[in-house]
């Protein structure tokens, strides 16, 4: 009875938190400053990347500016959540936000747990790659400059996802990647970057229980009590930290998080990691700052945030010309 109810007041938390972000984007969505329009932008929805399919987790939509004059670079975005909520639909303003700086944006949406354990989102979304290398062109993008983006449980994947382009992986659907255009960067931004033994948060500082059992859950809803072996990429930073056999070069990576955000350390780890491995690498920490932070472009500290990246791509792309 006891594990009932605490089972339900856990489904309930994460309802409430998912209903409030939904909420937030969507009113927030509906700003006359919010509008693609008033930023030269147009926005494609719920282009279906899985063939044959109409489950709603296998579609992307796609910012572009409304005027094109070359072949734009790609942003690779993918939305947080835990890996259980929220989807593109709650990150427009990501997408705006790239596209309305010269970027071809593809928001994707894949299988949430605990109805879409791991791997199926990364499946999903190893599906959605190769859709975008595929088909970049005809939307006015470069696939030969693509860059993965993602924030929190995104984060985790863009970075598993970039592996899975530079690895020799045993998993048919990672084998196909090797085929793909590789992507130029990746930026996970407040990473949770080893989703097994999610107590290891609590033992550095101390967490409140909110905190707490949402990370346990997460690690519950998306990998179970299976063994490391059986979900490797789902915990990236082992990977990193034991060290992959690399067919081809892992790309650049930025960084970023905030100082107060109670997963900091994934972060510090995974830069430590990249170091090791000597794979350019840049991270900027912001003090005071939560998690998710720089989706509230309004504060001075998103602002930054916005300031960093788009400096980090525009370097980056000086790099790599096009090769369309």
């Amino acid at each position: 009875m006891l594990e009932a109810v605490s089972a339900l007041r856990k489904t309930l938390a994460m309802s409430a938190v998912e209903q409030f972000l939904t909420n937030l984007a969507h009113w927030g969505g509906k700003v006359p400053a919010a509008r693609p329009e008033r930023h030269g932008v147009e926005v494609l929805r719920d282009q279906v990347y899985q063939e044959g399919s109409s489950e709603p987790q296998h579609v992307l939509d796609v910012y572009r500016p409304a005027r094109r004059d070359a072949l734009l670079p790609v942003v690779f975005y993918v939305h947080g959540g835990g890996f259980r909520i929220l989807s593109k639909d709650t990150h427009w303003i990501f997408g705006l936000g790239f596209a309305r700086q010269g970027y071809i944006v593809f928001n994707v949406n894949y299988g949430l747990a605990p109805e879409h354990p791991f791997p199926a989102g990364l499946v999903d979304l190893a599906a959605a790659y190769q859709w975008v290398a595929a088909n970049a062109l005809r939307f006015g993008g470069d696939p030969s400059r693509m860059i993965l983006a993602g924030e929190s449980a995104g984060a985790n994947l863009v970075t598993s996802l970039a592996l899975a382009t530079s690895c020799e992986r045993p998993e048919p659907w990672a084998r196909a990647l090797l085929e793909a255009p590789a992507p130029i960067a990746v930026m996970p931004s407040c990473g949770l970057h080893q989703v097994s033994d999610s107590e290891r948060f609590g033992r550095r500082r101390k967490l409140s229980p909110f905190i707490t059992t949402q990370l346990t859950q997460i690690s519950t809803d998306y990998i179970g009590a299976r063994e490391h072996a059986e979900v490797e990429l789902a915990d990236p930073l082992l990977l990193l930290e034991r060290g992959p056999r690399l067919a081809r070069a892992l790309p650049r990576f930025l960084s970023t998080v905030g100082t107060r955000d109670p997963i900091l350390d994934d972060t510090r780890r995974l830069a430590a990691a990249l170091d090791r491995l000597e794979v350019a690498n840049e991270a900027h920490y912001y003090p005071g700052e939560g998690h998710a932070f720089q989706a509230l472009v309004w504060r001075p500290k998103a602002k930054m945030w916005w300031h960093h990246t788009l400096d980090f791509m525009r370097r980056v792309l000086d790099e790599h010309p096009s090769a369309a």
